[in-house]
């Protein structure tokens, strides 16, 4: 059992599926990360880490909204070029902005072609990602291992890719099972379909060489276990690309209830 976001209480899972959306009709991947079993029968606390598509577009009642979470940070992953174009979250008094750019290839580069496997299309992108990009992961969830910046949001364009991996590598370090770091994962495919759809709205249309905005669970299990192949355990990647032994262990200690 965990308490929510809004002081409720989570008895099961469809429960946590049900409540996990935090919903804002100028973003369409919001959601908190707790809830989920890590270490020693510990659950990663509710109302301390965030995912989301890109917040530039929050006003109104959508801002009155965000500032009500009380988030402290948000930590921007996306391109130099993607910030100038669209524009970073709102201002606002005790929040602080942090753009991290995990260094990787444009994935026009590597296009995705209609009919290849999709899921080891990702996880392929994942694990070059994790290569050029490890030091500003590890920035990134060294920034999420510093309990003064709770609460948190991390978030790039739609809140799938970069953001995955951060969640992804946060959550696994807290020793959340790859399952449920693949289901959590997933859920974005059905903020993909609204975030589309706006997208479409706006008259833009999406480049060429881009996979579908889906994002199966088995591209994150992949992942996962082969960067384990490769590193030992996702801690001895993440302490190889940058982050301290202290930083992990203050990671579980404000982030693990």
């Amino acid at each position: 059992m965990g308490r929510g976001p809004a002081g409720r209480y989570r008895v099961d899972v469809d429960a946590i599926e049900v409540n996990r959306r935090i919903p804002f009709s100028a973003m369409f991947n919001f959601r908190d990360v707790g809830g989920y079993p890590g270490h020693d029968g510990r659950t990663v606390r509710w109302g301390r880490l965030y995912r989301s598509d890109s917040p530039h577009r929050l006003d109104g009642a959508d801002l009155e909204a965000f500032t009500a979470l009380g988030i402290r940070t948000v930590i921007d992953l996306r391109r130099p070029s993607e910030v100038e174009r669209d524009g970073r979250v709102p201002e606002q008094d005790g929040l602080a902005y942090r753009h991290i750019h995990p260094e990787h290839v444009d994935w026009g580069e590597r296009p995705y072609r209609q009919g290849e496997d999709l899921p080891r299309y990702l996880a392929d992108r994942y694990a070059d990602l994790a290569d050029t990009g490890a030091a500003g992961l590890a920035e990134a969830v060294g920034l999420i291992a510093d309990e003064t910046n709770a609460p948190v949001l991390v978030h790039c364009v739609a809140g799938k890719d970069r953001t995955g991996l951060v969640c992804g590598l946060t959550l696994a370090a807290l020793g959340v099972s790859d399952a449920e770091i693949a289901a959590d994962y997933a859920l974005s495919t059905e903020a993909a379909a609204q975030f589309q759809a706006w997208f479409a709205s706006t008259g833009q249309q999406m480049r060429a060489g881009l996979p579908p905005l889906t994002t199966p669970a088995t591209a994150m299990t992949l992942f996962l276990t082969e960067l384990r192949q490769r590193y030992g355990t996702v801690a001895d990647y993440l302490r190889r690309a940058g982050l301290t032994d202290a930083q992990l262990t203050a990671l579980r200690e404000h982030l693990l209830e």
